[in-house]
């Protein structure tokens, strides 16, 4: 699909900004690859060999990547349409091998798609292609049967700062204090077609050679694509992580206290409210906005009533059983070019709603960027989720929470 939302570029800089990001990526390029050599021989898991053919808008063919089995491994038995499959018709690995995702022609006959703002185009004509095939995989992150909160993170291709700084605050992986296992996992696409789009891929495949905690997908890592990364992570879970309990869902710019958040897990659990789960900041009552020049504009012919309550994207904690039920019925639940939106009719389509729970702050703690309660760490102390953050922000405000000689004084109710 097209790289929807492209900004424009002032005509006296456009000149220097392409230089500008050869430069960057040559420079991260070598830093990668030194960082490369030393973590090398602690290396672990898949590493998948990326298809030689760079997709656009018109481009849906794709290879499938080469996995290298185990020793001594023998392929699973397959189906009929032969996918592998696990005794209970589950695939026992990805299967979805797009071939040809060529545009639905019997939409461009119908009224409504004419009068459709033609950035929606492209959005529509494809939106029937839901699941695409793997780029980087990682299905031994399950495989041990330890992990029992799963965090994942969306993000793209170029926001490496941001993905180190989650791995070294709330996305470290670890055993907590009550046993619960953490393992991390990025979601990608693949980048938009340009000039540094080979560049772009060589950096992540570096990344993942270390690190070993992203999961990449072959359609364009654009905005209206959000999507196609909560089906096709669905999908991956459904297929990957039986035993797995709990999936936190953020963005990579948040702020997560873990340690509150296990405090909500293990009191959900206790008062057997888990099997249900999704709770983060839900938005009700919310309408398509229609101000075209904004981020999130819907036009009408695209969808024309109220939105069902939904929470907000930049971070929310779901059971691994509505996870799986949410894959199910997201199958029949048309593709909507707001991820959160979308989440929100699938969970409508269940009958639930999200819960509303004050912790979880996705517009930040006050809607005003400069206010000094968004750099107040005993804020961020007593939430689960806090957005927005840089890279830096949220290292230095980890760092600050986290201190032992920290004092934050304790609201009592009489």
């Amino acid at each position: 699909m097209d790289p929807f939302f492209r900004r424009k570029r002032v005509g006296l800089l456009k000149p220097l900004l392409k230089p500008l990001l050869s430069l960057s990526l040559v420079f991260a390029s070598f830093l990668m690859i030194h960082k490369l050599k030393v973590a090398e021989k602690d290396a672990v898991g898949l590493k998948p060999v990326r298809a030689e053919t760079w997709c656009g808008s018109d481009c849906f063919s794709f290879k499938k990547p080469f996995m290298k089995p185990g020793p001594g491994s023998d392929p699973p038995p397959a189906g009929l349409d032969g996918a592998p499959r696990v005794s209970n018709g589950t695939p026992a690995s990805w299967d979805a091998q797009v071939l040809n995702c060529s545009e639905d022609g019997s939409v461009r006959t119908k009224d409504w798609f004419r009068r459709l703002d033609p950035r929606f185009h492209q959005f529509v004509l494809h939106r029937h292609c839901r699941y695409f095939p793997m780029i980087i995989n990682h299905p031994e992150k399950c495989a041990d049967g330890r992990a029992r909160l799963l965090i994942v993170v969306k993000s793209v291709i170029e926001q490496h700062d941001r993905r180190e700084a989650v791995r070294q605050t709330w996305g470290r992986e670890h055993t907590a204090e009550d046993g619960t296992a953490i393992r991390t996992l990025f979601l990608l696409g693949s980048p938009t077609t340009g000039k540094d789009t080979k560049n772009l891929q060589k950096l992540i495949e570096y990344e993942d050679r270390i690190y070993g905690d992203i999961l990449q997908w072959d359609f364009m890592d654009t905005f209206f694509n959000l999507t196609l990364k909560e089906v096709n992570f669905l999908k991956w879970f459904h297929i990957y992580c039986s035993d797995v309990r709990f999936i936190f869902k953020g963005d990579d710019d948040v702020f997560v206290n873990t340690r509150n958040l296990l405090d909500l897990i293990r009191f959900k659990v206790d008062e057997r409210q888990d099997a249900e789960l999704f709770v983060g900041d839900t938005i009700s009552k919310a309408i398509p906005i229609r101000n075209r020049q904004s981020k999130y504009y819907i036009p009408k012919e695209l969808y024309d009533k109220p939105y069902p309550p939904y929470a907000g994207g930049g971070g929310f904690l779901m059971s691994s059983p509505l996870a799986r039920r949410l894959f199910a019925v997201s199958e029949a639940v048309q593709l909507y070019p707001i991820d959160d939106v979308f989440l929100g009719m699938c969970l409508q389509k269940l009958s639930l709603s999200p819960e509303l729970h004050p912790g979880f702050r996705t517009f930040g703690i006050s809607r005003r960027r400069v206010s000094p309660m968004n750099h107040e760490p005993c804020f961020y102390k007593n939430l689960i989720v806090v957005h927005k953050l840089s890279a830096q922000e949220l290292l230095h405000m980890w760092k600050v929470v986290h201190k032992q000689d920290l004092v934050c004084a304790h609201r009592t109710s009489v």
